[in-house]
């Protein structure tokens, strides 16, 4: 039997209450603070007090429980005081603890909603601690949601009311945050801090090497002497600068000539001499590069050999799985090497052994993670039969699933003559016919009824070719799925606007920034003289490009996990054991159009 709780005497009741408030003149009310009692004692008494001091308690013993990371409880109680009977001070409190909760739940925009109630317009008016916990609970909420820009501007607001290790943590926050942000969202504004940030930002990511980093920043500082970061640098630039003072002179690039990847070989290396010439024409002093045909190895030894009395510095390549899988089975290797392809799944490499390809498995976890931001919670899949369509499947299956969300079920495609069949399968639509042949087989009588299809599927993920695409979506209306949104690879996306696109209306898909960014200067001097490059080739010209891109910077990548380079290929990052892992932007179809999308779906 459990003991009971003996109530609490009224002097302590008293002592609790007043510890409860705080500011007890304050004309928006009294604010609730976390006592010496237990959840259970602040519940019990505030069963039998008034209804301010009982909605003082609950909120202390729903804030209890959520430091103490009962994130049930703390709701549980929460919900026990009404909001509206709140006062001012308390409605505040109240909201930012509702977003606290919803962000441990990973719900950013409900935390959002919680925190757009009328009485946050009085937040200035509250004591400074509570100021500081609601604003970086919207800091963080805007975060999760994807506007990146307002939160490092909510972040740089509320700088200038901490101290201590809480100013440190939250500079290293802005810098995450800014460092993160696309080039063109790098421009100044009216706020100098945040300006100061962005620029600094800027600088970074488009200085080449880290030597030109550190003149950058050295330059930065010495024009913004007061800025917070001028009077200590981010965690990361510190490591950015002691990355400093290794040139790259010298390049092998290791491509095959000949056989049936010489035309993806080619298109890889005119990308990677566009980095070069374009850095040139820069004024920058880029490394040589010597060229290398993998398709007349003798062996991998004779190479390396060869490469080290010519003085080279990084090997860019080689792009055949079969030498790439060799390279990974090593204990080491004579020079860092940067492979253009992928070994086997779990196949750990040396530490000299870096891994970049254009992995469809990449852009499946691209895009569990854009719908599970976009609120979506249930999918179904439709992959190709195939082994790549299983690697596919299994790679947005994991991702999915880790995000936490379901996996109802999954068709792969073969032939286009039982798509109708698939996808009806798929939503459950012969059960709904069913259920009406019965009916009218027990009334006797003809009976209209149009089938409906399962509700439960929020979204459709779909890695398809554009000729696929162009008859799954239609197919998916007249199987009565013309409503459920659809997130794609960017396989179903041939590089350029066709007449049939119209039958890919509404579908989202992720894709290289190199294809999606017709404005971009460097793309627009290249299709000029290569139009393939604008096409479906230009993947294949983004990473060569990228691979340029990357050489100088792998140190840096691998110093700070955190940090990742602007790439044509996407936003390129450094998995643990060294893989190449690439974050795309998103677009949509609309009246046969593609529209590129913000983090936010518009």
């Amino acid at each position: 039997m459990t003991a009971r709780l003996r109530p609490l005497s009224a002097l302590f009741l008293a002592s609790l209450l007043s510890a409860c408030a705080s500011t007890p003149s304050n004309p928006l009310g009294e604010l609730p603070r976390t006592p010496a009692a237990s959840i259970e004692q602040l519940l019990e008494q505030a069963a039998t007090a008034n209804s301010e001091e009982a909605s003082l308690l609950r909120l202390s013993a729903a804030d209890q429980a959520y430091r103490q990371q009962d994130i049930g409880r703390a709701s549980s109680i929460l919900q026990q005081v009404s909001l509206d009977s709140l006062k001012p001070a308390q409605q505040v409190f109240a909201s930012t603890l509702t977003a606290e909760l919803a962000l441990a739940r990973q719900k950013p925009k409900t935390a959002l909603k919680a925190l757009q109630h009328p009485s946050l317009e009085q937040l200035s008016a509250l004591p400074v601690d509570l100021q500081i916990r609601s604003q970086l609970a919207r800091a963080r909420a805007l975060e999760g949601s994807g506007q990146i820009l307002n939160a490092a501007r909510e972040r740089v607001f509320i700088a200038p009311l901490l101290s201590g290790e809480a100013a440190a943590s939250n500079q290293t926050a802005i810098w995450k945050l800014v460092s993160s942000l696309p080039l063109e969202q790098l421009q100044p504004g009216s706020d100098a801090d945040l300006s100061g940030w962005l620029e600094l930002a800027r600088l970074t990511k488009t200085s080449a090497t880290p030597d030109q980093q550190l003149s950058a920043i050295e330059a930065w500082r010495s024009a913004n002497p007061s800025h917070p970061a001028a009077r200590e640098l981010p965690a990361d630039l510190q490591k950015v600068l002691q990355l400093a003072g290794q040139p790259l002179t010298r390049i092998a690039l290791l491509l095959p000539a000949e056989g049936q990847l010489a035309q993806v070989s080619q298109a890889l290396r005119d990308g990677f001499m566009a980095g070069h010439f374009a850095a040139q024409q820069a004024g920058q002093n880029p490394p040589k590069i010597d060229f290398y045909d993998s398709s007349r190895l003798s062996s991998l030894d004779d190479f390396y050999r060869q490469a080290q009395a010519d003085g080279v510095q990084l090997v860019i390549g080689p792009l055949e799985k079969p030498l790439v899988k060799q390279l990974a089975s090593r204990p080491q290797l004579p020079i860092t090497t940067l492979a253009l392809n992928y070994a086997d799944a779990g196949q750990q490499g040396p530490a000299q052994l870096f891994q970049f390809g254009l992995a469809a498995e990449d852009e499946a976890r691209e895009v569990a993670r854009r719908a599970w931001d976009d609120g979506m919670r249930r999918a179904v899949a439709l992959v190709p039969e195939s082994e790549w369509g299983d690697r596919v499947l299994a790679a947005f299956q994991q991702s999915w699933q880790a995000n936490g969300g379901t996996l109802i079920a999954a068709s792969r495609v073969s032939q286009p003559v039982e798509l109708a069949q698939q996808i009806g399968d798929l939503f459950q639509l012969r059960q709904s016919e069913a259920r009406a042949k019965r009916l009218q087989n027990t009334l006797g009588v003809p009976v209209s009824a149009q089938p409906t299809r399962r509700q439960d599927v929020d979204f459709i993920f779909l890695a398809a070719t554009p000729q696929q695409a162009r008859q799954i979506k239609p197919t998916l209306a007249f199987q009565y799925a013309g409503d459920v949104p659809v997130y794609a690879t960017s396989h179903l996306f041939s590089g350029s606007n066709g007449t049939q696109d119209n039958d890919l209306n509404g579908i989202r898909f992720c894709e290289t920034p190199w294809l999606l960014n017709g404005s971009d200067a460097l793309r627009q001097q290249v299709t000029s003289q290569w139009p393939q490059a604008g096409g479906s080739l230009g993947r294949l010209y983004a990473m060569g490009l990228d691979a340029y891109r990357l050489a100088p910077r792998l140190s840096q990548l691998k110093a700070l996990p955190d940090t990742h380079v602007d790439g044509a290929s996407g936003a390129l990052s450094l998995t643990p054991d060294q893989r190449v892992q690439r974050q795309l932007p998103w677009a949509e179809y609309r009246d046969g159009q593609v529209q590129p999308l913000t983090a936010n779906g518009i």
